[in-house]
């Protein structure tokens, strides 16, 4: 069979195979991620941030096909088919993020996770190629019967992570994602359809979890990158309620039809909303926002203005929650000092919460598996994961408010 090569900054060169991938890959819904951020506006933190949600499916992808070539060679049964359909479940497994995925999701999506919209994106997909997608879409809902197949999709260890670490490490600048993903993949095994990881992987998995846990303080919830994604969820919320008023905004056709009507997951399933959204890309959004710095709405004419300037919200994180007459403190200060109304202040003043558990031991475990097949929890294994850090959520609380408030509210 043909094979096509795709030169990876992360990986090196990636085989893709003629037939069904390949198709999958040229199609213009897969292609779409190559115009969305994989980190959204963490560029704003760390300049290098730029890579796309493409790259890390292609990435997956190839970390797939690795992981069922070392199963294989440890004598685990994995037909051909069973291969080519895990291998498009990941392939596919991020295909129904918006742009800046988690403010699209909060605001013009209706909190329909991206999960959902990606299942959507499979099934029209798989009646596109006359049901050659049955198998992946089995794996990737969890129902087909080999259970390891769904793992390396999405579990404590699956592909999804090892490939995402590696290169927003890479992209970020920041070495704590650099874990040993080419070790992870040798060492790890099926028993009772389950993957388990040899002995002598243990200290790759602690490595593993450490850097997941610290990437997500350093890179994913960054309290510069929070901020910003609290003014472009404020953006989006504005912009949608001027919209449903009637106002004229610009916006593309794609953007509009999500900032004009309330979608529903149904609308996903069975009618136009999944056609319209595969139109959606970063640009949609960037576009709108440099346009709306120059709206008549004040509210959207200045955090626009802020956000295109990088004059990101002030943001003061902590371990406790924020109390009513705090919040109230500096709403008033930021209404006053910016001559805002008390409903424009609700978009200049943002109480919420972040958390982070980097290894759920409540759900599925990762499993360590000794030369007399014993298997034990990671945690019963390690001497160096059994801190409250691993074990549980940690909480953290933020408030957010303009800067040039911020010496007043001092």
């Amino acid at each position: 069979m043909k094979k096509k090569i795709i030169n990876d900054p992360i990986h090196g060169f990636i085989d893709i195979p003629s037939g069904l991938i390949y198709a999958l890959i040229s199609h213009p819904y897969l292609q779409r991620l190559r115009n969305i951020n994989q980190l959204g506006l963490s560029y704003l933190v760390y300049p290098g941030a730029r890579h796309s949600r493409l790259g890390h499916a292609l990435g997956a992808m190839h970390l797939m096909c690795q992981a069922i070539v070392s199963l294989r060679s440890k004598g685990k049964v994995i037909t051909d088919e069973e291969a080519e359909a895990a291998a498009c479940a990941i392939l596919l497994h991020d295909i129904g993020h918006g742009p800046f995925s988690h403010a699209l999701e909060s605001s013009i999506v209706n909190n329909i996770p991206h999960e959902k919209i990606s299942i959507a994106f499979m099934k029209r997909l798989n009646a596109q190629f006359a049901g050659q997608l049955e198998m992946a879409i089995a794996i990737f809902e969890n129902k087909y019967p080999k259970k390891f197949l769904h793992q390396l999709v999405s579990g404590q260890l699956d592909v999804d992570r090892l490939d995402y670490l590696r290169r927003d490490s890479f992209f970020s600048g920041v070495a704590e994602g650099m874990i040993g993903v080419e070790r992870i993949i040798k060492m790890l095994d099926v028993a009772n359809d389950e993957l388990v990881v040899e002995a002598k992987g243990i200290y790759s998995i602690e490595k593993f979890l450490i850097s997941r846990r610290l990437m997500y303080w350093q890179v994913y919830l960054h309290k510069t990158v929070i901020a910003a994604d609290q003014m472009l969820l404020q953006i989006l919320r504005r912009a949608r309620e001027l919209f449903q008023k009637g106002t004229d905004l610009f916006a593309s056709p794609a953007l509009a039809f999500f900032l004009k009507k309330t979608i529903t997951l149904e609308a996903f399933e069975t009618k136009d909303a999944l056609t319209v959204f595969a139109q959606l890309d970063d640009s949609d959004i960037t576009c709108a926002t440099k346009a709306w710095c120059f709206s008549d709405d004040k509210v959207l004419q200045t955090l626009c203005r802020m956000l295109a300037a990088r004059d990101l919200f002030r943001i003061e994180m902590r371990d406790a929650a924020f109390d009513v007459p705090e919040i109230m403190q500096k709403k008033s200060v930021v209404q006053q000092h910016l001559q805002l109304t008390d409903e424009e202040t609700d978009y200049f003043v943002q109480a919420d919460h972040i958390s982070n558990k980097a290894y759920d031991s409540g759900n599925e475990k990762i499993h360590i598996r000794y030369n007399d097949n014993e298997l034990r929890d990671i945690f019963q294994a390690s001497d160096m994961l059994g801190a409250q850090a691993f074990s549980g959520v940690t909480k953290k609380y933020f408030l957010c408010y303009p800067k040039q408030t911020s010496k007043i509210l001092l």
